[in-house]
């Protein structure tokens, strides 16, 4: 072979492997972004004929889609939550999670508690025993979505009057029943009974779950809280005193909106 051939031959090789450099550089894709969005959780319960209900949260994680039921957990809090259940009504509640989380889907929400939970009840104390609460944890199915530089809020709402059982010698069990109403499409309904004296109760219904509340022993308000929008007949019953039960029907909730249905006078039942 002569020196130009194996000149040009040599060049040729060099133009190849510099068009194949060039060809890596712009055609490497740029790597995937997932992004992430703002996730809450709120605590709130419905009455119960308890004087407290004490649950002590450690931990509480979402579980990512796809993944197994061992794997894909994602702690959004982990530390210690001792609440008073009964605490949370008529519009106050406890803050669960706030954090930030992958874009994506998810399947559920767990809360990993201790054993230290007690029922108070008459003033005497006794422990509330919660099966797997301390192990696997309550886990609650819930699908939603993190969408990325978005907020997603939900709502928890234990009703602890369902939920404990007491057993044939004497022990107290919880097994939650929990209702977890996204806050976007939910609302509230409110006012005011009087007077203070009758301790109404205030009830509706949500599908097969029951809401409930006390009104305030001192101002007589109330406030039914996280129902999805809709309509709702609400039941008002006196625990205390002779006075009518009242009722009002087809009370629209709207999303994101708080209905007031004003001072409510109950009607005293006279003696004949």
């Amino acid at each position: 072979m002569s020196r130009l051939a194996a000149k040009i031959i040599i060049l040729g090789l060099l133009s190849l492997l510099a068009f194949a450099g060039c060809s890596d550089d712009d055609t490497t894709a740029p790597e995937e972004t997932v992004g992430e969005g703002h996730f809450s959780l709120k605590l709130i319960d419905s009455v119960g004929p308890y004087d407290e209900v004490n649950i002590e949260v450690i931990q509480v994680s979402v579980h990512q889609a796809g993944s197994d039921s061992n794997s894909g957990w994602m702690v959004v809090r982990e530390d210690t939550l001792a609440v008073n259940l009964l605490e949370y009504t008529n519009g106050n509640f406890a803050i669960l999670a706030d954090s930030v989380l992958a874009a994506g889907q998810y399947t559920q929400v767990r809360l990993l508690l201790t054993d230290n939970n007690t029922v108070v009840v008459d003033g005497e104390s006794h422990e509330l025993e919660i099966p797997s609460g301390s192990t696997s944890g309550l886990k609650l199915n819930h699908p939603f979505t993190i969408e990325d530089g978005l907020t997603y809020g939900a709502t928890l709402d234990f009703d602890a009057e369902r939920s404990i059982h007491v057993t044939g010698n004497g022990r107290y069990k919880m097994n939650p029943v929990i209702r977890i109403v996204v806050d976007d499409v939910s609302g509230s309904i409110f006012g005011t009974i009087v007077p203070v004296s009758a301790r109404a109760q205030v009830m509706t219904f949500t599908g097969g779950d029951t809401v409930s509340t006390y009104a305030d022993t001192l101002t007589g308000d109330f406030r039914l809280m996280a129902l999805p929008t809709g309509s709702y007949d609400v039941e008002i019953s006196a625990t205390e005193g002779a006075w009518r039960d009242t009722m009002f029907a087809a009370v629209q909730v709207p999303a994101q909106g708080e209905t007031d249905l004003g001072t409510i006078e109950l009607e005293e039942i006279l003696s004949p």
